[in-house]
């Protein structure tokens, strides 16, 4: 699961224009999602085929292999590897293994004792790949609907968590080039000062940089009226902080708390951050009059 380079571009892209930059993630997660099922289903196909003569459960034999990668076995038993960390607090292919069985034993028995009471229930889940065709009955057809639901919930909390986590970053650098800050007043790194082991600089989005001064950046593409903005801002000494929507009680946290702040998602939007620059002292430029001429030299400088 990856947020491209032309994702995160369109993601920019939307936030500078002030609109809801979320549409794209949603398209990667439908696309990331289908390839998925398609994949799946094939190899349903041919683990049906393959398994027709066999009493045993066709479904966990083939896709509980253990040869299969832990990932894949976590996903096909109805769990994802995050579930298995967070319950056994570790993720190793035998923790994973055995979780994925017992999860699968569980799960399975479940569907079966459903399926016997509910007698008057009938599906059949029919695959077609290449002229060949394999029918499911209602229990495999649900195991198979539990695994795809599994998938789409894994893939929506990893690439949200890391479409902000991808565009944090060139954000603010982006923002910063189209002001024609220059490189020494801003910085990916702390400079010129020893970090605590406390401070976890990893989860620092950016600094902003006047002579001594090293301001923290915090980013947060949120929704509107999430508490987390103030919080994150006290914990981590953040002095600007950058959102797509701030509710009208975030912005007087945030200036009771003398944050500079801007709102992509509002009149002015991100146009708010050359007021941050003046207070802050950082030396900018005026924002020149073809935004998207300037942008599009910016990101070949920021994507190389």
């Amino acid at each position: 699961m990856t947020i491209t380079e032309q994702v995160a571009k369109n993601i920019i892209k939307k936030l500078l224009r002030g609109e809801d930059y979320r549409i794209e993630v949603v398209t990667l997660i439908n696309a990331e999602f289908l390839q998925f099922a398609i994949d799946f289903f094939k190899k349903i196909v041919d683990a049906k085929l393959k398994n027709k003569n066999i009493t045993v459960d066709w479904y966990k034999k083939e896709f509980l292999n253990p040869s299969l990668p832990a990932r894949d076995i976590a996903i096909n038993s109805g769990l994802n590897k995050k579930t298995i960390h967070n319950m056994f607090n570790s993720s190793t292919k035998e923790i994973v293994i055995d979780a994925s069985n017992e999860h699968y034993n569980a799960l399975y028995e479940a569907i079966k004792n459903l399926v016997d009471t509910e007698h008057d229930l009938e599906l059949t889940l029919t695959i077609k790949f290449k002229g060949i065709s394999v029918d499911l009955n209602v229990g495999e057809s649900l195991i198979v609907i539990n695994t795809l639901a599994v998938k789409r919930a894994e893939l929506r909390g990893g690439l949200w968590s890391t479409a902000g986590k991808r565009v944090e970053k060139p954000l603010m650098q982006t923002l910063c080039g189209l002001y024609g800050v220059s490189n020494k007043n801003y910085s990916l790194k702390i400079k010129g000062k020893t970090i605590e082991k406390d401070d976890f600089e990893r989860e620092i989005d950016f600094y902003l940089v006047e002579g001594k001064n090293q301001y923290k950046c915090e980013v947060k593409l949120m929704g509107r009226g999430n508490p987390e903005s103030a919080d994150a801002v006290i914990a981590r000494d953040s002095k600007v902080f950058v959102a797509d929507k701030l509710s009208d009680t975030n912005k007087k946290q945030l200036n009771s708390l003398k944050v500079e702040w801007v709102e992509m998602r509002s009149d002015g939007g991100f146009r708010r951050f050359e007021t941050v620059l003046d207070h802050l002292k950082i030396p900018h430029e005026k924002l020149p009059e073809n935004i998207d001429k300037k942008l599009e030299i910016v990101f070949k400088e920021i994507f190389k």
